[in-house]
């Protein structure tokens, strides 16, 4: 009997190899030696594995303000001193910066050691010591020799500069790659984000030795854009129970873990707000659902949001890391709808009854379950292929799905990105978002549990709408976008025409076929034919009344 080839993780097609290649180096996927007998056996890092080691690079690692014009070979020569130097790089946020990797720990106390109290003669300062340092009376004049530093985008590129990048390319294909590539977190800003939470976690340590602070959401989710904001967690159970004789801390008790969460922020954010070098615009939002402490980190310029206790969000992040990690053409295909999406005004930064980027994620994954065959695999089955020890329940939440690659196997799609991208706005411009809900735990569309314009389930926390903020107009915005963005790739228009609003508005004044399924023509066709009937009829009704009278 014939049986359909599968695959453990996809291996890259073709046209796909250079880009497979490239995020894998950034995201650390491949060793030093690389294309390894364990890698290939085992596939992909464990997002947790990951964390680790990004981690462990941050703890060794130093923030340095540098002076205008500074001598990078002068800067490591001194920076040498202390240390072997891992890793250097250098960007632009309020003035240059570097982030200076050492090989070990050793490296970095020697650094501290070696550093000052500022003398400042008309400000007083707060005499925190701390991993974020400024280079001081390092010659700057001059030379034929003097190298200057080469720093580090930390920002996507505007529109009109991606639109004139993807006109060079040769395919529709090659402008998603293109587009990808240029949007995607680079290796040095994804260790500018761990050392950030390293750095923050140092404050933290103050009044809770045991506790971690560690990036989640697109920052570690593999689909994370250059600029986006810093989600942050805090992680007040680092410790777990013994057996046996032990000692325990004694602790103050309350009968609310909100009002824990509550309180542990507002202290962390006084003392970000007093203590902590560059964190400006301190903000406690904790009568939120999800109580967080928002701010702005100058030297990296990121936004910061730092939430506790926040494990429904870790497991959303593990997940759709899985998801992108498992074929390449997944982020692809994320990163160019929402470039598509905030190019005519689906999204916003601004909160409001915009579609999110986390609900745009989730109806890519879930048009991705309903190929033929599927390319995503269904949370459900993720959840069935999950061993004891992955077992995960969170406030009454059945977050289980296993992590590991070696068990996900799914027959081999071959469809390319042009075609899926432009199935992508086909499915969406014909989904009964009226009637139906989304739902990437099952894979197949349910009706929906509530009213509201659009219903994507949450994967876990499965009573709650993820885009319960969309209203009606928004919605209709998305389907009417999806039609004219299908029917023009149909007709043969490239991803930078679907990047001007200004071509999409056009298509709008013209009368064109619309885009859907030939049952659903079919169907429409003799709507009409019907209807020219009733009409036909009740007109020879209206002439017989006349004649009558």
């Amino acid at each position: 009997m014939f049986q359909s080839p599968v695959r453990a993780w996809p291996p890259p097609q073709p046209q796909l190899q250079s880009l497979c290649k490239h995020k894998a180096e950034q995201r650390g996927i491949l060793s030093a030696h690389r294309g390894s007998h364990q890698l290939k056996k085992n596939g992909p890092k464990a997002l947790k594995v990951l964390q680790a080691e990004r981690r462990a690079e941050a703890e060794r690692s130093v923030l340095i303000s540098c002076l205008p014009k500074t001598d990078q070979n002068k800067f490591l020569k001194y920076i040498s001193k202390h240390g072997n130097v891992n890793k250097c790089f250098f960007y632009e946020s309020f003035g240059t910066y570097a982030v200076v990797e050492f090989s070990d720990k050793d490296g970095v106390l020697s650094l501290l050691d070696s550093a000052t109290i500022p003398s400042i003669s008309h400000e007083s300062v707060v005499p925190l010591r701390s991993r974020l340092l400024s280079l001081r009376n390092i010659n700057t004049v001059d030379t034929d020799k003097q190298t200057t530093p080469q720093c580090q985008p930390q920002r996507t590129v505007p529109i009109n500069e991606l639109i004139q990048q993807l006109s060079s390319c040769n395919s529709l294909e090659q402008q998603i790659m293109s587009l990808t590539e240029a949007h995607s977190l680079t290796e040095e800003n994804t260790r500018l984000r761990f050392l950030v939470c390293s750095l923050l976690n140092d404050i933290a340590a103050a009044y809770f030795p045991e506790s971690s602070i560690r990036p989640f959401g697109s920052s570690v989710n593999g689909f994370g854009k250059l600029g986006c904001d810093l989600d942050m967690f805090l992680d007040l159970d680092a410790i777990g129970p013994r057996s046996g004789m032990y000692v325990e801390y004694q602790m103050k008790r309350t009968n609310s873990e909100r009002a824990v969460t509550q309180s542990v922020l507002s202290v962390i954010a006084e003392c970000l707000e007093q203590f902590g070098p560059g964190c400006v615009g301190v903000q406690k939002i904790l009568n939120a659902r999800c109580p967080l402490v928002r701010f702005a980190h100058q030297p990296s310029g990121f936004q910061c949001d730092l939430t506790a206790n926040n494990r429904v969000a870790m497991r959303s992040t593990e997940l759709l890391y899985l998801f992108g990690e498992l074929d390449p053409r997944v982020r692809a295909l994320v990163f160019t709808v929402r470039c598509w999406a905030r190019a005519n005004g689906v999204t916003s930064s601004i909160p409001g009854a915009w579609i999110t980027n986390f609900s745009l994620t989730l109806m890519v994954v879930f048009f991705l379950q309903r190929r033929s065959p599927p390319i995503l695999p269904t949370l459900d089955r993720l959840k069935e292929l999950a061993g004891p020890s992955e077992r995960c329940i969170i406030d009454g939440n059945d977050c289980t799905f296993t992590s590991d690659f070696r068990k996900i196997q799914l027959e081999i799609n071959t469809e390319s990105l042009d075609q899926l991208l432009r199935d992508f706005f086909e499915f969406y411009s014909t989904f009964l978002f009226n009637r139906m809900s989304i739902n990437i735990r099952k894979g197949k569309e349910e009706h929906k549990p509530e009213l509201g314009p659009l219903h994507i389930q949450n994967p876990f926390e499965t009573s709650l709408n993820v885009s319960k903020n969309v209203n009606i107009s928004q919605l209709d915005r998305f389907v009417s976008l999806c039609q004219e963005s299908a029917w023009m790739l149909q007709s043969g228009a490239t991803l930078t025409t679907l990047l001007l609003p200004s071509q999409i508005s056009a298509v709008r004044g013209r009368k064109k076929r619309k885009v859907e399924p030939a049952s659903e023509r079919i169907k429409g066709l003799l709507e009409s034919l019907r209807t020219k009937n009733n009409v036909r009829e009740f007109c020879c009704h209206c002439n017989t009344k006349n004649n009558e009278h």
